[in-house]
């Protein structure tokens, strides 16, 4: 699938204990590469969240491929694909990545294609499917032969990169027009993170349109920030109370994943 166009108009998603992320407005070609930019705890996913229809925005609009938000949330869910986002996309450590892509491959075969597609002959099924895992991973840069145990590696033995690849080589399956990816920077290196934007860019340049949560944008991105200016000044040094930044973003972060289950819970885990 080609990429679609974001578009984003004063979107913003308020729940009982207030503004996860507010005031959103950016315009995205297809094919373009789009940072979310902003601290943990400032409504990162939940934004990631909203834009792949995962989500029910409170406030403004916005459009994905053509399709309204927040009116059209299942037009926008069937040409986008998440992947690293913790509760929705996470991976069975016990399970291998074999095992992983297999059963991926299954539930988008039976569910995510074209009813057609289920007529043809068992063993074209199952070429068309190969051919599209190889495509995935080849996209991805997931080289099972370089794994531990190769396709028999479980999840648990992953190194952190390599999990990260191995959950956008899973969305790319469904052939995504817009791929969300969430927390491109956690828990790896500099280099690693070289690597992941790397990866982020090639896929833009095939021509998906890629969403990625981060904390610093790189230059040549779309960057969308969810703090406003004067939420981002209360963010230097320390607040009006004395805390920390640190201490500040770790509140901010629970108050997010508090905001992120109540908007769950109100508009339903796609």
């Amino acid at each position: 699938m080609d990429g679609v166009d974001v578009t984003a108009e004063g979107l913003g998603l308020k729940g009982p204990r207030g503004w996860a992320f507010r005031d959103i407005t950016f315009d995205a070609k297809p094919g373009s590469l789009i940072a979310i930019e902003g601290p943990s705890g400032s409504g990162r996913t939940c934004l990631l969240l909203a834009l792949t229809g995962r989500m029910k925005a409170t406030a403004g609009t916005a459009t994905v491929g053509g399709s309204g938000i927040p009116r059209h949330l299942a037009a926008v869910r069937r040409v986008t694909a998440v992947a690293n986002v913790a509760g929705v996309t996470d991976l069975e450590p016990a399970l291998t990545v074999g095992e992983h892509l297999r059963e991926r491959a299954l539930l988008q075969r039976r569910f995510g294609d074209s009813p057609r597609l289920l007529l043809r002959r068992r063993a074209d099924r199952a070429r068309t499917a190969q051919q599209r895992v190889e495509a995935a991973l080849a996209a991805a840069g997931l080289d099972l032969d370089a794994l531990p145990k190769g396709p028999r590696t479980a999840v648990r033995d992953l190194e952190r990169l390599e999990e990260l690849r191995l959950s956008v080589a899973l969305a790319l399956l469904g052939r995504p027009g817009l791929l969300g990816v969430d927390d491109v920077e956690t828990k790896l290196s500099d280099a690693e993170r070289a690597e992941v934007w790397d990866l982020l860019r090639s896929l833009a340049r095939a021509g998906t349109t890629v969403v990625a949560v981060c904390r610093t944008a790189p230059e040549d991105c779309v960057v969308v920030p969810t703090l406003r200016g004067e939420d981002r000044s209360a963010l230097r040094g320390e607040d009006e109370s004395g805390r920390s930044e640190a201490e500040s973003d770790d509140n901010s972060a629970k108050n997010e994943t508090k905001e992120e289950a109540d908007a769950l819970a109100q508009a339903g885990r796609a």
